[in-house]
This record gives C-alpha cells, sequence and structure tokens, in this order.
C-alpha cells in the first residue's frame, strides 16, 4: 500500500468519524446493509479491520458474514412443524374400515393395513379416528347406524311425504298438495291424500285412515320416517302412537335419511306430463278424471262428475 492510498484511508476514516459525531448516537443498519459491509469486511480479514473499521467493530462483521451463509442454506420457514400428515386416500381406508367393522379395535385395523402393504401405527389409527368423531370399538358396538336400523326392521318401516302437483281446474291453475305412505321393504306406495292446503284436522283425518283396524295401509307397521314438518303434528303422531306405531322425525336437511320416499318424487316428477290435463268443458273431461282415478282407486267417474274437478275429497 502505497502513501497515495493510505492518505484517502486516513481521510475516509476521518470522514466516518465526523458522521458519527453528527450522527450522535450508534447507527441502526438494514439487512441490506448489514450485507453489503459484510461481504466487503470479509476479504479484509480481521487484523486489517482492527485497523480499519470504525462503524462496527470486526466480530460485529465476521458475525454478519457467518450469518449470511447460514441464511443460505435455511429451510426452517419451508418446514411444517410435527410429523407429516396421513395421505387422504388412507384415512378414508381408515374410516370405512372401522365404519364397516365396528367390533374391530386399533390393533385390528393396524393388521388389516400391513396386508394392505400400509405401514401405520395404532396411535395414527386413534388419532383419524378421533378427528372424525368415530369411538373406539367397544362404544361403536353399541352404536346403531342409520343403515342398520334400516336392515333390522326393513318389514316394520314406512315412509311419508308431500310433493306438489299443479291441475287445471274450473278456477285456473292451482296446485294441489298430495300425501303418500311407501313401503320400505315391497316400494309399495299409497296416497294418502291429496287437497290444496292440508291442515291439522285433515291430517288426523289421514292419520285415522292410515291407521285403521280394517283396511288401513300401516297396519302391522311399527315406525313411520318422516321430515319435520309442522304437519305432522302432536296430534297426528299420538294418533300413529295409538295403533302401535312410532313416528321417526328425521334430522333437518337430511333426504338421504328418507331417500326411498324422495327417490319416488323425483320419479313421479320426470314421469309426469300435465300438459295433457285441462280443465272440464271443451277440454278432455276424461283425461282429467283418468289422472283422478290415478291418484285414488276409490274414485269413479260419477264422483268426480258430482264436483268439478279438482274439488273431490280423497
Amino acid at each position: 500500500m502505497n502513501r497515495h492510498q493510505q492518505v484517502v484511508i486516513e481521510y475516509l476514516q476521518a470522514e466516518i468519524g465526523v458522521l458519527k459525531e453528527q450522527l450522535g448516537r450508534r447507527p441502526r443498519f438494514n439487512d441490506d446493509q448489514r450485507r453489503r459491509l459484510a461481504v466487503k469486511g470479509k476479504p479484509v480479514g480481521r487484523k486489517d479491520l482492527l485497523r480499519l473499521a470504525s462503524i462496527v467493530t470486526p466480530d460485529t462483521l465476521l458475525a454478519w458474514h457467518r450469518r449470511l451463509i447460514a441464511k443460505k442454506y435455511d429451510t426452517s420457514q419451508k418446514r411444517k412443524s410435527g410429523r407429516p400428515l396421513t395421505a387422504v386416500g388412507l384415512r378414508e381406508l381408515i374410516l370405512r374400515m372401522a365404519r364397516d367393522n365396528r367390533t374391530w379395535g386399533y390393533t385390528r385395523i393396524r393388521g388389516a393395513l400391513q396386508n394392505l402393504g400400509h405401514e401405520i401405527g395404532r396411535g395414527t389409527i386413534a388419532r383419524v379416528l378421533q378427528e372424525a368423531g368415530e369411538d373406539p370399538a367397544p362404544e361403536r358396538q353399541k352404536r346403531t347406524t342409520w343403515k342398520e336400523f334400516l336392515r333390522a326392521h326393513w318389514e316394520v318401516l314406512a315412509a311419508a311425504d308431500f310433493f306438489c302437483v299443479e291441475v287445471w281446474t274450473a278456477l285456473g291453475l292451482v296446485r294441489y298438495h298430495l300425501f303418500f305412505v311407501i313401503r320400505l321393504a315391497t316400494r309399495e306406495v299409497h296416497i294418502a291424500g291429496i287437497v290444496p292446503e292440508p291442515n291439522g284436522p285433515w291430517m288426523k283425518q289421514v292419520a285415522r285412515n292410515l291407521t285403521d283396524a280394517s283396511a288401513g295401509f300401516l297396519n302391522g307397521y311399527r315406525y313411520l320416517l318422516h321430515d319435520r314438518a309442522s304437519l305432522f303434528s302432536q296430534d297426528f303422531r299420538m294418533i300413529l302412537k295409538v295403533a302401535g306405531i312410532e313416528s321417526v322425525r328425521l334430522p333437518v336437511r337430511s333426504p338421504n335419511l328418507n331417500a326411498f320416499a324422495e327417490r319416488f318424487v323425483r320419479s313421479r316428477e320426470s314421469e309426469r306430463q300435465w300438459s295433457d290435463f285441462w280443465l272440464p268443458g271443451g277440454w278432455p273431461f276424461q283425461q282429467a278424471c283418468w289422472w283422478v282415478r290415478q291418484v285414488s282407486s276409490t274414485a269413479t267417474i260419477d264422483e268426480c262428475s258430482r264436483c268439478p274437478f279438482g274439488r273431490l275429497v280423497l
């Protein structure tokens, strides 16, 4: 290093000293400034830095450089805490085994998974079942699933529901509510009644007809599945209870639990062609009466002619 370079260095050191006095406090550095000083200070070496550095100590500069190198290989931000999650397909397989085999415990499920080539611990199986709300094997054995309930009571189960139809009458197009009951074992459907606006007294009369000792459609049945519509009132359920039929109210928004009745409604909606049925007087009255006879086997042409179409009380 020649004399001119030494003079330049001494001037820069003096200038830095003046700037530090102007600041009046210890300077604060951001990450970019620390990086630049560390990159430039490392080749100088600690011995020369003791003589040249005036903003920070050589040890601080070298520590910044070591931190810069370590940050290059730091992957802590990319790592997730804890063990990796169980694969979704494997979780579904565990849940399916537990639900289809209610007597299987954690060890039995683990053995079945090993037979399929999956190595997984009992603790992981327990955690997967717990997160899904599944009880251990002893508790699962005590609980009856909806599928098992249907299978065990198949011959004494019936379901009820409503669906709407649009009917041309002398007063114009009128919406009717049709109430039906279906036997789950045989899929036999009985139209219990049809009325423009069902109400409590009408529903009680329907319940009496269904539980009639001689010709009631529900004779010999023990359970009637239905939704939580207000029409299935306490009086309606009490009439069924007196006849030995338990009213099973399904949870809210659970059409899958009354799948057979819902499937019948869907079939009727897809098959109906109401464009053929018009009001009597100038239009095919015979076709309208045919529709009424489809609704109730007891309705005759004479009964239809005694009252305007759509006012027949079934």
